[in-house]
């Protein structure tokens, strides 16, 4: 090489490594293109603290709340994550948001109830939560008040101990970083496993076996079996489709709340890591 560009090349293949470290370390994920990402993909903020129409979310409502859910012990009405300092979250600092997502406790100490998926997000890890408090702190504020959630059953007055904190899950082990991408940020697996004595999931015996029961507009729908029982003769790019597009292999068409508007933004490698992690859960 030097016979043909001279006896600086070394200096100069030098000069390019450095040049190109710099221009990866100028390209390094903030926490709020991070946090941009989660909440309008795998975490999908939205799907509930966004009203919804038949055709997606609605338009400048983004995470301002007002979405009905019912279930037979509850009826809650989603709370406005937007900044608005009235209605909102506007008020709260970042630790507040973060105790209220990993801990269900609100500013005023008094505790959340679900469907809020604290069991879950209490693992999820420090640099996530803040990523996710930087794009709630970017959204627009919209003022619109909420009446607060009923319960039929008294809420527990922690859902554990102080979470404290919690390390950034390594990516370079696809199945581990799936079950991260598919528990404490996705809640998957909540969703997709069948209601036990107590209504809540039964995520101890019959984690991914399906049935649980939503109800909606749509009617009601029942989440499917996502273990290797029902998606054992799908190929991978049959689950990829129905988790992006909302489409079985027969060509039917999955119902809500699937989050499908927001899951076709999932990068192709955290699907490759959901889609791992699936093939390992115990057949139900």
């Amino acid at each position: 090489m030097r016979w043909i560009f001279g006896r600086d090349t070394g200096a100069c293949l030098i000069l390019s490594c450095v040049l190109f470290l710099g221009a990866l370390a100028a390209r390094a994920e903030t926490l709020l293109e991070r946090g941009t990402y989660l909440v309008n993909s795998i975490v999908a903020c939205g799907n509930c603290h966004t009203q919804q129409t038949p055709n997606g979310p609605v338009n400048d409502m983004e995470l301002a709340g007002g979405l009905l859910i019912e279930q037979p012990a509850f009826t809650v009405y989603t709370p406005n994550i937007t900044p608005d300092a009235e209605t909102g979250i506007g008020e709260w600092t970042d630790q507040q948001i973060i105790d209220a997502i990993r801990e269900g406790r609100r500013p005023d100490g008094s505790i959340m109830g679900p469907p809020m998926p604290f069991v879950w997000y209490r693992n999820m890890s420090d640099e996530d939560a803040r990523a996710i408090v930087a794009y709630l702190r970017s959204v627009k504020p919209v003022r619109n008040a909420v009446d607060r959630p009923q319960y039929s059953f008294p809420l527990p007055p922690s859902y554990g101990p102080p979470v404290g904190a919690v390390a950034a899950a390594a990516r370079d082990d696809k199945v581990a970083y799936g079950a991260y991408l598919a528990g404490p940020l996705g809640h998957c697996v909540e969703c997709h496993s069948p209601a036990g004595p107590d209504g809540a999931p039964d995520v101890a015996n019959q984690l991914g076996a399906g049935g649980f029961a939503f109800y909606g507009p749509w009617g009601t729908s029942a989440s499917a079996n996502i273990t290797p029982t029902n998606l054992g003769h799908w190929s991978d790019d049959d689950i990829k489709a129905a988790i992006a597009r909302g489409t079985r292999p027969d060509g039917t068409s999955l119902l809500p709340p699937m989050p499908v508007v927001y899951y076709k933004n999932i990068a192709a490698q955290d699907m490759d890591a959901i889609v791992a992690y699936l093939r390992t859960l115990s057949p139900k």
